[in-house]
């Protein structure tokens, strides 16, 4: 495709819902771009993770410039790509595929958008101790976030144990400390901690409910949200309640596109433009 086009897709369950392909193309075409982005929902095609063989081929074959990948193929796609970047590779999982010369390059734009949010929605908020839900693919980038934004203990919880302890290991290889633990007792580790992370899919439209009992919520306790369908989860809603500081979904959302569209498109996004159209998307 010429430099002026853009062919990328999402590959994800139950996708319907997600705002990035209007957000994607909504900055290409305010940058003058022919920016197509399509969504490859594997559960409306009937597919699981064993289709993404098929899926890729099918994407270089019809000269796709890229995929974002979401759950649950985050972890799945690696063995399926030719290299990853540092920060992928580093983190064990991928959202951005990269389709160029003939190679499948994957990247983790997960983790720098989270970070972002962060940083802006958490300012000088207390992070001695932090208890993330989740060390699935989406858990295992904000579980970086979380060490390099200043975390000094996280407590990594998850509904296959061996997974929260295998995230757990590979952070301690790069981060200095062993700063992170798979965490045992959950209303324990709430009750010391300074915030609680949601990476799980627990409180999607598709799948609502709450990641911890609504009891282990208290006040002090600020409590962030990756989910942005709904905005406003039930953790948050019941958070938000008891006074909690809290932190959606969106500025992940965004800002993980906004550097996914750079990697795509070779331009820079326009970091508040895309903002103001995902706050008009769920107003």
């Amino acid at each position: 495709m010429s430099s002026n086009n853009v062919l990328a897709g999402l590959i994800g369950a139950g996708i319907q819902q997600s705002r990035t392909p209007a957000m994607h193309e909504r900055e290409g075409a305010a940058q003058g771009l022919g920016y197509v982005y399509r969504l490859i929902d594997l559960d409306a095609l009937k597919l699981d993770n064993g289709a993404l063989e098929e899926l890729l081929t099918a994407a270089q074959r019809m000269s796709f410039t890229g995929l974002n990948i979401t759950f649950p193929a985050k972890q799945a796609i690696i063995p399926l790509l030719d290299e990853l970047s540092p920060e992928a590779s580093g983190i064990g999982a991928v959202n951005t595929v990269v389709l160029k010369d003939g190679k499948r390059v994957g990247h983790n734009t997960d983790c720098l958008g989270f970070a972002e949010g962060f940083r802006r929605g958490m300012r000088e908020a207390k992070r001695d101790r932090v208890v993330q839900m989740g060390a699935g693919g989406a858990g295992a980038a904000v579980a970086h976030a979380l060490l390099l934004e200043g975390v000094q203990q996280l407590s990594i919880f998850d509904v296959e144990p061996a997974r929260a302890q295998a995230l757990a290991d590979n952070l301690n290889q790069h981060f200095p400390g062993q700063p992170a633990q798979a965490g045992s007792d959950l209303l324990t580790a709430l009750a010391e901690a300074d915030g609680l992370v949601n990476t799980t899919p627990m409180g999607m439209a598709k799948l609502p409910g709450m990641p911890v009992p609504k009891a282990a919520l208290r006040p002090a306790l600020w409590v962030a949200e990756i989910v942005y369908f709904p905005l406003e989860t039930e953790l948050l809603r019941e958070a938000r309640a008891l006074g909690c500081r809290t932190l959606d979904g969106g500025t992940m959302a965004v800002f993980q596109a906004v550097k996914a569209f750079e990697l795509f498109s070779g331009r820079q996004a326009d970091a508040e433009r895309m903002m103001a159209h995902f706050a008009e998307m769920n107003g």
